[in-house]
């Protein structure tokens, strides 16, 4: 289904369908004269098919050129399922991949931001699809992003089924390009987190480690670099064999199939996803109003980049707490006695886990 679409023109299964810009056709005017390229956007559909057929699942067709993408839910094994969806972006994340050219981590970046999502409500990530605008398209570089995003579902085991490839001269301008990310994920009803009733003062927050920034933070994080008087190519202060852009650019963790086996096991209670905000501002969303919780930053690494962006930029402990996800990506809510269970089963996944907090009555 992912297809060109701007004002007077649409692919629709696979053919182009061409709409008069003008009520006079006798002037000569053309659609591509106007700033939109059919051909690169039938070009860019063809690079994607085996990207999006990559990311095949039960329950999904990921044939493009409809107007529609289907999926089977029972085919995908759900018996009385809740559907949950989630929409995200990059954010100004893709201010640098513009500016490096570095364009096959940000797709991984817009899946992640929205699998994690409806993952922190027990979901398990189903279909995705993506928008993505542009004020010049360039197949290559569609491709590119693209195939960051067919990562990204691979990696959370959902479908690309689809997306919308927007060619708009005059409302983007030179590189720049925006990207959107929608996600439906689906959980056995009365399995969907957080399970409140079962909270209780003395249960126990595992963190999972996060990658960097993830897709946070980023206005600021460019705000340094430039206080710094750091260009994106310049050696990373925190990783010097890597640019600085390289390292930033690292793309967001994706927690999916580290943690559905824990959630169908009924071993969590809750989630959090830290994004924006904090581990300050996110855990409280996965509470009950009669609880709180602590948590000891002492308790887990901080990844190097962001001691460099306090340092560099004199942020405040306290800015740095409420802006970034300080080195935790995920926080998960467990029984006392399956702390040691979930932290075990998580590293055996690949995951860097460990017991961070604890909840308490508010």
């Amino acid at each position: 289904m992912h297809r060109l679409y701007e004002g007077g023109a649409s692919r629709l299964n696979g053919q182009v369908e061409h709409v008069a810009n003008s009520p006079d056709t006798q002037s000569g005017l053309t659609y591509q004269g106007a700033g939109v390229d059919i051909d690169a956007g039938d070009a860019l559909v063809r690079a994607i098919k085996p990207l999006a057929k990559s990311t095949a699942r039960p329950g999904a067709d990921t044939g493009l050129g409809g107007f529609g993408g289907a999926f089977d839910l029972k085919a995908a094994g759900f018996s009385d399922p809740v559907l949950v969806s989630g929409t995200d972006g990059v954010g100004t994340k893709l201010k640098l991949a513009i500016a490096t050219g570095i364009l096959d981590t940000v797709g991984i970046d817009l899946v992640a931001m929205c699998v994690n999502d409806i993952l922190a409500q027990g979901a398990e990530p189903l279909f995705f699809l993506d928008y993505f605008a542009t004020g010049k398209l360039d197949p290559a570089k569609g491709k590119d992003i693209v195939s960051g995003i067919a990562e990204g579902c691979r990696q959370s085991g959902c479908a690309l089924i689809g997306g919308e490839t927007a060619e708009m001269p005059g409302m983007y301008t030179g590189d720049d390009f925006d990207l959107a990310g929608f996600v439906v994920g689906a959980a056995e009803r009365g399995a969907l987190l957080p399970l409140h009733d079962q909270m209780q003062a003395g249960d126990v927050l595992v963190g999972l480690a996060s990658s960097g920034p993830h897709s946070n933070g980023y206005s600021l994080i460019r705000r340094v670099a430039d206080h710094a008087g750091l260009g994106f190519d310049a050696p990373a202060p925190f990783a010097p064999e890597k640019s600085l852009g390289e390292a930033l650019l690292t793309p967001t963790r994706i927690y999916v199939k580290a943690l559905m086996p824990l959630i169908r096991a009924g071993q969590i209670k809750g989630l959090a996803h830290i994004t924006g905000g904090g581990i300050t501002e996110n855990t409280p969303r996965m509470l009950p109003g009669h609880l709180t919780f602590d948590v000891d930053y002492d308790t887990f690494e901080r990844p190097a980049v962001f001691q460099w962006l306090q340092e560099a930029g004199n942020i405040a402990e306290a800015e740095m707490r409420r802006t970034f996800n300080c080195g935790i990506g995920m926080i998960v809510a467990v029984s006392p006695d399956q702390a040691d269970a979930v932290v075990d089963a998580l590293n055996a996944n690949g995951e860097t886990a460990s017991v961070i907090g604890t909840l308490k009555a508010a």
